[in-house]
């Protein structure tokens, strides 16, 4: 390994030498140079050499030649102000030898992590940006290597395409592409892109020689121009005599027929490209729309035929999908953009054509989804018409986007698509709108319903019922309270508590300066923790409840109450932390009841969870700092025989 390394370091003696010779580097600063290329070189040469030793170098070397780039530069104007006539200076060793070296590490990189793409890629534009020779072999290495890579193809055929205009090789780079990997939709596209970019350079080169005038890409203004100029075409009458007029007139015939050529032409390709990619592709979607969007920003022959051709073989292939519905549609308002049609009217007509597009394919495809998308579209054009959703009200317009939206909530839910996604939705959208009554009365209906089980749609109507009840007034009747509490009695009884945590946490804040109903509440909470038990983690509905009394009634109440809790079968681990805590936080305060109190808790808790490490050493820790030394080593040596061989942790009691 040495003999390696060092032969590779007497190789860069002359190149060195040049350096200090030309004075861009110090000796000092070349030994530095020599010290910092034998550590690397070193790494190199380790048995399994790591990628990042690789790109270590190379980020290394490139910065070393930035730096030598930099002072030759200064030099050159230091000589300038000197008053020294400027001579151009013939390129050394030194000005080779950095490129060289990095590709070399590079080389050696790219055949050690063959499969590393992200590194060949750094490789090839490394040689891109230098103007290496090297690029055509590497290219060719990489394509090797990984012909199943369509990015590979791409990038090999654009650089032949755009560096070295060479069309012909980068037409069979991408066929070849193509043959190997058939089903990559980017190939099949830029492909098409490289054909129509070649045909619009070559009718930009008749351009340049006054044969032929225009471009292939579609222009919104020139097209917008030519309108204008043919609707006023009265304005722009020749004042020579009529054969002037003539020969104008067949001048633009004769250019018409060019540029119809190249129409013709660019038409015929697509459909060549287009035919080929569906034969490949036949379930991409997205293919399709991409082949829509590059039709729709040239201008070819016959474009409208082909338009309806692609958007018949969607339909035709894709009218079982959403997704393809939903397109169609905002295609309609994109269409809109497009024209320039910008008038309020013109954009209504346009809205109005999507909505029969979405009322098809609820049709078509009834389906949670697709209402979902029809009722998305709604309201955003709502948003983009009055500016905010709750802004909804008077437009008639939007009046009649509500009535629509409203309408689809009812059609889902008559078809048995109203997933309970849509119905919170549904509820919202009638709350947002003002229509609590109607919301309550739909809530309602949803929650007797399919989805009895929701807890997301209880939450909406719980929330709902208080809304209503609260409108008038903050604070509610004795018989409002007690028709809430009977709601959330009716879903809590029959949800486990994890599932229903929202609504506890809901129904402790509503009845939290109600005391009947709160201690109503509290046998209700005994009874679900009785039948479900405590949790051991997560959400405790028990250390909720005993919470939200210290609270709001302090201490005395939350321990009579905590007890109770810890009387059942199950109270849960948590419970027993929370409390635990509780009486802790008094304790460091003095309290020797809490203490008490704390030690209690302790001991309850590691009668059901001894196996649990934490609570032993919460235990100990608390014994330490607020009990004796003899209490503390009496918990460690119970917590070692306890724990057993799970007791790594316990190594001494200091340690505890």
């Amino acid at each position: 390994m040495a003999d390696v390394v060092q032969y590779r370091l007497e190789r860069m003696v002359d190149e060195l030498d040049d350096l200090e010779s030309r004075g861009i580097f110090t000796r000092r600063e070349i030994a530095e140079i020599v010290k910092q290329r034998r550590k690397f070189e070193y790494r190199l040469k380790r048995p399994s050499p790591l990628k990042q030793d690789f790109i270590a170098y190379i980020d290394y070397e490139t910065q070393l030649d930035a730096l030598r780039r930099l002072r030759k530069k200064a030099a050159t104007r230091e000589l300038l102000r000197q008053g020294k006539k400027k001579t151009k200076t013939r390129k050394s060793v030194s000005d080779f030898a950095p490129v060289s070296r990095i590709m070399e590490i590079y080389r050696l990189a790219v055949m050690r992590y063959k499969g590393d793409v992200e590194l060949w890629f750094r490789y090839l534009e490394f040689c891109r940006q230098r103007k290496n020779g090297r690029m055509k072999k590497v290219l060719a290495q990489v394509i090797r290597f990984h012909p199943k890579l369509p990015g590979v193809w791409i990038y090999a055929a654009a650089w032949e395409f755009d560096h070295n205009l060479n069309v012909a090789a980068a037409r069979a780079l991408m066929q070849s592409g193509l043959r190997m990997c058939p089903n990559s939709e980017d190939l099949w596209v830029e492909y098409l892109r490289m054909e129509l970019t070649y045909l619009n350079k070559l009718k930009a080169r008749k351009v340049a020689l006054g044969e032929d005038k225009g471009t292939l890409v579609r222009d919104k203004k020139d097209a917008d121009e030519k309108q204008w100029k043919e609707e006023n075409k009265d304005l722009f009458m020749s004042l020579d005599d009529e054969d002037k007029e003539n020969n104008d007139h067949v001048s633009d015939e004769e250019s018409e027929k060019k540029l119809d050529l190249f129409s013709e032409h660019a038409s015929g390709l697509l459909k060549t490209v287009y035919s080929g990619a569906i034969q490949a592709l036949p379930s991409s979607f997205s293919l399709r729309k991409q082949f829509l969007e590059i039709l729709e920003s040239i201008e070819v022959a016959d474009s409208e035929e082909l338009r309806s051709e692609i958007l018949r073989d969607m339909k035709r292939d894709f009218s079982a999908d959403p997704e393809y519905w939903d397109w169609l549609a905002r295609l309609e308002m994109s269409d809109a953009s497009i024209t320039g049609e910008k008038n309020e009217d013109a954009m209504h007509s346009r809205l109005q054509m999507a909505v029969q597009v979405y009322e098809e394919a609820i049709e078509a495809v009834p389906s949670a989804t697709m209402f979902k998308l029809y009722i998305n579209f709604l309201l955003d054009a709502i948003a983009s018409e009055r500016g905010e959703v709750e802004a909804f009200s008077l437009s008639d317009h939007a009046s009649s986007y509500i009535s629509d939206i409203l309408k689809a909530y009812e059609k889902a839910e008559t078809t048995g698509c109203l997933t309970e996604e849509l119905a919170c939705q549904c509820i919202s959208f009638y709350t947002q709108l003002g229509r609590l009554e109607e919301a309550k009365k739909v809530a309602e209906n949803l929650c007797s319903g399919k989805l009895l089980d929701s807890v997301q749609l209880w939450l909406l109507r719980v929330s709902v019922e208080i809304r209503c009840i609260t409108k008038d007034s903050l604070s509610s009747s004795k018989a409002d309270a007690l028709s809430i509490f009977e709601l959330f009695r009716t879903v809590l009884t029959k949800m486990s508590i994890s599932e229903a945590e929202s609504l506890w946490i809901m129904a402790l804040k509503f009845f939290a300066n109600q005391k009947k109903s709160f201690e109503k509440l509290i046998e209700l909470s005994l009874k679900a923790v009785a039948k479900y038990g405590g949790s051991e983690n997560g959400f405790s509905l028990s250390s909720a409840v005993v919470n939200f009394i210290l609270q709001k009634d302090g201490l005395k109440h939350a321990r009579e109450v905590y007890k109770r809790f810890l009387a059942l079968p199950h109270p849960g681990l948590a419970l027993y932390k929370n409390c635990i805590e509780l009486e802790s936080n008094l304790a460091s305060l003095g309290n020797e009841d809490s203490l008490v109190n704390t030690r209690k808790l302790y001991e309850a808790a590691l009668a059901t969870y001894d196996q649990d490490t934490s609570l032993w050493k919460d235990y100990h820790s608390v014994e330490t700092k607020l009990g004796t030394s003899e209490t503390a080593a009496a918990i460690y040596w119970r917590a070692r025989k306890s724990l057993k061989d799970s007791a790594v942790d316990f190594t001494s009691p200091d340690q505890l």
